[in-house]
């Protein structure tokens, strides 16, 4: 079963994910959970992201995940995003959860 299958509600995000457009990216997911338990989230390959927006999706999830809801990549981080993740220490610092959601790996004891 793919990603969408199991999050049916999607959001495509803009190639521009930065701290310019962070408030507007931000708003658009707050409603989509308002109706939804489940959020999928499609970012272009090409997408340009800085640290913010990082940040934004971590907290998401984080708030997600304590209000019982859930928040899903529809791909694995490629790009800049993945550039980004490495350069500010998360991948190394990744935990199981972190390596599904933004990776898409299973991580084996």
């Amino acid at each position: 079963m793919s990603v969408r299958e199991q999050y049916p509600e999607s959001m495509s995000l803009p190639e521009s994910l930065n701290i310019r457009n962070i408030s507007d990216i931000f708003s658009r997911i707050v409603s989509l959970f308002k109706n939804n338990s489940s959020v999928v989230l499609d970012i272009p390959e090409k997408a340009e992201a800085d640290l913010s927006f990082v940040q934004l999706i971590e907290a998401v999830r984080r708030h997600a995940d304590s209000n019982d809801k859930a928040l899903a990549l529809a791909a694995p981080a490629r790009g800049q995003v993945l550039k980004v993740l490495e350069r500010a220490g998360f991948v190394e610092a990744f935990n199981g959860e972190d390596t599904k959601f933004w990776l898409h790996e299973e991580v084996k004891p």
